[in-house]
């Protein structure tokens, strides 16, 4: 990725399933080796039991603060979101990740904070998709998705993140088989793609063969089984 073209409000969404969270946390490290100041929120109301906070550990480890509900991981499901998320995307010194709940209900949250997000003009909004999904497994479903997001969150997509994968199962092949999708879904919504994610132990194999390949380790739930309710 070019950190030239970074935001300070990046904001990651897709359709359940698509993997965001997983790269959300990705993107959330990578970028606090670049800038001092990185927090990551967690807006996910509607699935309790996948979320960014399953990452702590590991968020914890290399200095990047979580926002995120008291109610994550636990068996409580209330639709609560943190007050400090109004503190970060207000202050000007921290570079925020956000990761949004899935489809169009999960957006809803987002769209509580998209006046003043679009307001300050200093974001992205990034839409994850993965043709491995059956409601987004072609071009024309995903735009579907997308539509739904947008309408539900206030807000455009600006750019798009091919994150299609099978979890631990992922072949090289499987992430080349993606790429016409991704470029379908760009040239019919008139986005352009941000980045392709893969598994680190992959990324030497494809790094010649797909544009702005971004390696990833899977910090969250990491059999496809476990990721099919995501």
């Amino acid at each position: 990725m070019d950190s030239r073209s970074i935001k300070r409000i990046t904001i990651f969404s897709g359709h359940y399933g698509s993997g965001k969270t997983n790269v959300a946390v990705n993107y959330a490290l990578w970028l606090k080796t670049m800038k001092e100041n990185v927090s990551i929120a967690d807006l996910d109301i509607v699935n309790p039991y996948f979320r960014t906070k399953d990452s702590m550990a590991v968020l914890s480890e290399n200095g990047v603060n979580l926002i995120s509900s008291e109610y994550a991981n636990s068996n409580v499901d209330v639709p609560a979101l943190p007050a400090e998320t109004y503190g970060v995307l207000q202050n000007k010194e921290i570079y925020a990740v956000i990761d949004v709940g899935g489809d169009d209900r999960g957006a809803l949250a987002l769209g509580r904070y998209s006046e003043g997000i679009i307001e300050d003009g200093d974001y992205e909004l990034l839409f994850v998709i993965n043709k491995f999904r059956p409601l987004t497994r072609n071009a024309d479903m995903t735009l579907e998705i997308m539509a739904e997001i947008e309408k539900a969150c206030h807000m455009k997509f600006t750019q798009i993140v091919n994150d299609s994968n099978l979890g631990d199962d992922t072949k090289a092949e499987d992430v080349l088989s993606s790429v016409a999708y991704a470029k379908e879904v760009s040239e019919k919504s008139g986005i352009p793609i941000k980045m392709t994610t893969v598994k680190s132990e992959l990324y030497d194999e494809l790094k010649d063969k797909i544009d702005n390949l971004m390696p990833i380790e899977l910090y969250v739930r990491q059999s496809w089984a476990e990721r099919n309710d995501i």
